[in-house]
């Protein structure tokens, strides 16, 4: 499942001047998560790793299990592909906060997506501005936004 996945990082660092200083990542079963920040340290070493889960489920952040509306995560326990040491940091985002972030890609970016690549993209907006300047921070468009146009996301 991991290996897979091992070339999404690869096409990530082909796709850059230099590899990124940090990946951002929403975690479901961990295989994406595993895959690109082990492509990416392969490349750079000290890439900051962060796991991307729902506010309302945030167990990787040692909190309880709970109900979100970010789909492809938060499934309420840690997978057990996934080891404390392949974490740097979680940052843990709510339903709300990504579904404004999926509508404000799709509005002003053009980047029409689902609620786990608004949670991957709050994410990554805080680590750069963390970061400053002169860093690259990466993240993943999980999804496109067409399963959401009935629901709560673009439905209304």
């Amino acid at each position: 499942m991991v290996d897979g996945y091992l070339s999404l990082g690869e096409e990530i660092v082909a796709a850059l001047p230099e590899p990124p200083d940090a990946v951002c990542l929403y975690v479901g079963t961990a295989g994406c998560y595993l895959g690109v920040t082990r492509s990416l340290r392969a490349h750079r070493a000290d890439v900051w790793r962060v796991a991307v889960e729902p506010a309302e489920s945030a167990v990787l952040s040692g909190g309880e299990a709970g109900t979100h509306r970010i789909e492809g995560g938060g499934t309420g326990f840690v997978p057990d592909l996934l080891d404390p040491a392949d974490i740097d940091e979680v940052i843990a985002v709510s339903t709300e906060r990504a579904f404004e972030m999926a509508r404000l890609a799709t509005r002003t970016e053009g980047v029409f997506s689902g609620p786990s690549t608004g949670a991957n993209l709050v994410a990554a907006v805080e680590v750069a501005r963390r970061l400053g300047h002169g860093k690259r921070v990466v993240t993943i468009a999980v999804d496109s936004g067409l399963k959401y146009l009935a629901g709560a996301l673009y439905g209304g």
